[in-house]
């Protein structure tokens, strides 16, 4: 009962290779030497990927995305770890509703969010600002850490914590030495599944950014609108790599089970 048979394996393998058939497609695509999106049988050529690199706005839009992706992962760190531990170490009546308030953006369309901070930051007069635009995506993916510092917490042995402070070790002292080495598994899983998903975002991006803070994906989308050609899979074979590079380190350091079963 708890292994699969062979139809069961046949059915995973059909699912996933049609999952990743269109990325293997573009992939490919990338190295192509024509003009179109053609696969040109056992010929490869680095041009379009070299036409990437002296592409300007391609280039300034990965910078954007990078810090942005960097600052926004950051930012959500340091507010998922303190509000992590409030509501698993001193849960009360108002536990759920901060939890629910604190995760609410994985449920909510990011296009309401977008519309929604694009009117709030016109209102505010921070529209087209790159630090606004940071804190919107750090409302965006602190749920992401959220759920991995807190399922770290969870079951938490806390006698060596009580060890150190019956030996007179201050709170600060119990945290950076004890607390936090214990959790920070949890806490650099997090840390990169928000940079992921920062990295990734685009439908919420497309309303918030500026001429001047233009992110990688919505750079795409704009590039997409206007011509088709193996530039494009180049950038998102690049994309690919830097998400599954990403997704490489998360398992490494926390494990992938953890993060998408909730095994512990």
């Amino acid at each position: 009962m708890t292994k699969n048979g062979p139809i069961a394996l046949l059915f995973n393998a059909l699912v996933i290779s049609f999952m990743l058939a269109p990325i293997l497609v573009v992939c490919v695509i990338a190295f192509t030497p024509e003009n179109t999106l053609t696969i040109h049988g056992p010929e490869l050529s680095l041009r379009w990927f070299k036409a990437v690199f002296e592409y300007p706005d391609f280039v300034s839009s990965f910078w954007n995305s990078l810090w942005l992706g960097l600052s926004s992962a950051t930012i959500a760190t340091v507010i998922a770890v303190p509000a992590g531990m409030a509501l698993i170490r001193y849960p009360n009546r108002w536990s759920g509703l901060l939890q629910g308030l604190f995760l609410s953006p994985l449920i909510i369309p990011h296009l309401v969010l977008g519309v929604a901070l694009l009117r709030l930051f016109t209102l505010i007069g921070g529209a087209g600002s790159f630090g606004w635009l940071i804190l919107a995506h750090a409302l965006v993916v602190t749920p992401y850490t959220m759920r991995l510092v807190m399922s770290a917490l969870i079951g938490f042995d806390r006698s060596a914590e009580h060890a150190a402070m019956s030996l007179g070790a201050s709170k600060t002292t119990v945290f950076l030495r004890i607390t936090l080495p214990m959790i920070l598994p949890g806490i650099t899983g997090g840390w990169l599944l928000a940079f992921i998903n920062s990295f990734d975002e685009v439908t919420m991006s497309i309303f918030v950014t500026s001429p001047s803070t233009v992110t990688l994906p919505v750079r795409m989308y704009m590039y997409a609108t206007e011509s088709i050609d193996p530039m494009m899979a180049a950038v998102s074979a690049l994309m690919v790599a830097i998400t599954a590079g990403a997704m490489i380190i998360l398992d490494r350091v926390y494990g992938l089970d953890r993060v998408l079963v909730g095994r512990s």
